[in-house]
């Protein structure tokens, strides 16, 4: 069994992040959710909250979007979002 999540962030203009995690977490308008290895097909938008991606060995990273969104499917999440991270 897979125990990653191929993860991708991207937007027109570049990839922002590419790589394997261990698990994406977020807040939409129904409150915090996590994807983790093995989830069912998802798809959310999120509205300026941190998206964070922990990978293994590393310190987790936030990504943090006016708007993005989150799509899961086949241990595979996809971010897209039109506007370059915020400070």
């Amino acid at each position: 069994m897979n125990q990653t999540l191929h993860t991708r962030i991207v937007s027109p203009q570049q990839i922002l992040f590419e790589g394997e995690a261990n698990s994406v977490s977020s807040k939409n308008m129904q409150g915090a959710f996590d994807i983790l290895p093995q989830h069912a097909n998802f798809i959310t938008t999120v509205e300026n909250s941190p998206i964070i991606v922990r990978t293994q060995g590393q310190k987790p990273q936030a990504f943090k979007f006016p708007i993005a969104i989150i799509y899961t499917t086949r241990n595979t999440v996809n971010i897209y979002t039109y506007i370059q991270p915020q400070s």
